[in-house]
């Protein structure tokens, strides 16, 4: 049917007005895109900007160089040294098998090292460089480099690995680095990312560890490009991080390398302090380990061989080792006597060999006795009978007190591994410990520094610091921090009684210069450099009434591990002393004969800065210890260093 031209001019009007509204809508829609475009280009570029910078450059971290470690004249302990590492990349150097088998060729690589570091290269993607070998030579890096278009993806790199160029002077006191461990990151709540970089080293003992963070320093980083697959294309830029801080130590590097010499293939210890400082010149502990090995990866036969050994190389037996101080304690029961009022220095005892009480016999080492002594000879002659009855009228509560006052039973806040606080027994410790009531016979073992007395070398140490003082002498091992000293302890009056104080003194003097003395025959005869001492010996293993009866064996007839330690703790000169000395020889014997000649020659050397005077010890000895010295000073050679021993992936 045929439309009306009215009808054609209404659909015309009709398709007009809808394509009016159509075309309206595509404009406001067209409008919000530009202006959205116009946001996101103007408005928001920068952040996109980031946005897509961030999806093709790395930022990776850059470990700082660490601290440098000095003994207290400068002499480097710990310090870092060029390492030279061979790195491949499997995507391009191919098979890694052949590969490795091409580097053997120029390099020494074993079958199992082939074997690891295969291992290694295949636990990681393709382009991820591994470390195949370190600690390498410049001869050995200078064969791989001429033999590099030879062998794509295997590269040699340079970096920093720790050095310890005195190796087992300061094993145990400096300690050592190593690759951080999963444990290394539990003990730490937030760590710092450097921990997270494949192989960072960080301390694991001694102030390597106890002074990580300042030692550590702050990262670095560089900026690198990278593909879609997270590969290096080329480095942006590079800020290099702040290096650890320098710690100076308050050791002396001469006076450890004697201690430790002198102390020879004995399982033992040697404590110096400064008296009026409490600065640690000296803390050697026998036999030691070169903390290098570490560093390097130690071999499983190297470490076997430290850990098996029955004279505890590994351990630091100035601080962790606990022992019955024996005989060095008996100051401890003299002043806690006198000062109470409880005795007088000149009152006599009579001492038949023994003393009976609670039903017991307890003897003096000296079967025959002493006869009538008093406190200068008791002490002299290490008479156990005046302090079996001294501790009767004293009583363990008062015993208690006197050896905290001079510093036994106290954990030394030094930036060292595993410090032991010894063990200062009271009768609340025994009723908790041990659910037992204390008893008369338990005081009368802690007089002598036995039954349950505990003690490391260097609460001996600071106890003989103290004595020689009467004031509270605090151990102090950190001299300075990037030159900054640090401040030393507080060192307040101990009270003691100096009329009382100075007779426990004169004992101590008697003991090392009469004749009668249990260390006279490591007197020294100088009279400027003469010492007062006090020796011990500790059993290890109770005499049994039997034993006693049946006669008891010498020392050298018991087995190693069944004899006597030997004590001896000193201080010098005996007029306005400067140096303190204890030492501890495990399963030693007598402290008069093993650890007094030790200690002797210790604090020797400490007055004389160097090796001990000769003429400072009786003629007839000269000869010997001429010998002895040559011998010491032929060990103590100048630093080491780095060799060409490496470790391989």
């Amino acid at each position: 049917m045929k439309r009306s031209p009215k009808d054609n001019e209404d659909s015309a009007r009709r398709i007009s007005r809808r394509a009016a509204l159509l075309g309206g809508a595509q404009l406001v829609f067209a409008g919000v895109l530009v202006l959205r475009m116009r946001s996101l280009q103007l408005g928001q570029s920068e952040e996109f900007r980031l946005l897509a910078e961030e999806n093709r450059i790395n930022i990776r971290l850059l470990p700082p160089a660490r601290g440098v470690i000095y003994d207290r004249a400068g002499a480097v302990l710990a310090t870092n040294v060029q390492n030279y590492r061979i790195v491949l990349v499997r995507e391009d150097a191919g098979e890694p098998r052949e590969a490795l088998e091409r580097l053997a060729q120029i390099i020494a690589l074993t079958p199992e090292d082939i074997e690891r570091a295969e291992r290694e290269i295949m636990r990681h993607r393709p382009f991820v460089p591994v470390t195949i070998a370190d600690q390498l030579n410049w001869e050995e890096v200078a064969r791989v480099a001429a033999n590099a278009p030879a062998m794509p993806g295997v590269t040699p790199e340079v970096g920093w690995t720790r050095f310890y160029p005195f190796g087992a002077e300061f094993a145990h006191s400096v300690g050592y680095v190593g690759p951080v461990s999963e444990r290394d990151l539990e003990e730490r709540e937030n760590p710092d990312p450097l921990l997270m970089i494949p192989r960072f080293q960080i301390g694991k003992i001694g102030v390597e560890r106890e002074y990580e963070d300042t030692l550590r320093g702050s990262a670095g980083h560089r900026r690198i490009e990278v593909n879609a697959v997270g590969r290096e294309m080329r480095e942006l830029d590079r800020q290099e991080g702040d290096p650890g801080s320098n710690v100076r130590l308050t050791l002396d590097r001469q006076l450890q390398a004697f201690a430790l010499a002198r102390l020879g293939e004995d399982s033992a210890s040697a404590v110096v302090m400064e008296v009026q400082t409490g600065n640690v010149l000296a803390l050697a502990s026998a036999p030691s380990f070169d903390p290098n090995l570490f560093v390097r990866g130690i071999s499983v036969a190297d470490y076997a061989g430290l850990r098996d050994d029955d004279h505890r190389p590994m351990s630091n037996k100035t601080v962790q080792g606990a022992y019955p101080p024996g005989s060095t304690f008996k100051m401890v029961t003299a002043l806690a006597a006198f000062e109470a009022g409880l005795a007088t220095p000149d009152e006599r005892v009579f001492c038949p060999g023994y003393l009976e009480a609670a039903g017991r016999r307890f003897h003096c080492w000296n079967r025959g006795g002493h006869g009538r002594v008093n406190l200068t000879s008791a002490l002299s002659e290490s008479c156990d009978v005046y302090f079996y009855d001294l501790s009767q009228r004293v009583g363990i509560d008062r015993i208690n007190a006197m050896a905290e006052r001079l510093g036994l039973g106290i954990r030394y806040d030094l930036p060292l591994s595993g410090i032991s606080s010894g063990l200062n027994p009271s009768r609340e410790w025994k009723r908790d410990r041990r659910g037992a009531d204390w008893v008369i016979g338990d005081t009368i073992n802690a007089s002598i520094g036995q039954g349950f007395v505990l003690a490391t070398p260097l609460q001996l140490a600071v106890m003989t610091c103290r004595l020689a003082t009467n004031r509270a002498i605090m151990p102090r091992l950190i001299h300075a921090i990037d030159d900054i000293e640090q401040p030393i302890p507080d060192q307040p009056p101990l009270g003691l009684t100096p009329a009382v104080l100075a007779q426990v003194q004169r004992g101590m003097y008697e003991a090392s210069n009469s004749n009668r003395g249990t260390a006279y025959g490591s007197r020294i005869v100088e009279a400027s450099l003469r010492m007062a001492g006090k020796t011990g010996s500790s059993q290890v293993f109770s005499i049994t009434a039997a034993e006693r009866a049946a006669g008891v064996r010498r020392q050298d007839q018991l087995p190693w591990n069944r004899r006597d330690h030997a004590l001896f703790v000193c201080y010098a000169p005996d007029v306005d002393p400067r140096y303190a000395v204890s030492v501890v020889v495990e399963h030693g014997g007598g402290g008069s004969s093993v650890a007094a000649p030790i200690a002797r020659d210790i604090i020797l050397a400490a007055q004389n800065g160097g090796l001990p005077p000769l003429e400072a010890y009786p003629t007839p000895q000269r000869n010997r210890i001429e010998t002895m010295i040559r011998t010491i000073s032929e060990q103590i050679g100048p630093p080491a260093t780095p060799d060409n021993g490496r470790s391989r992936a």
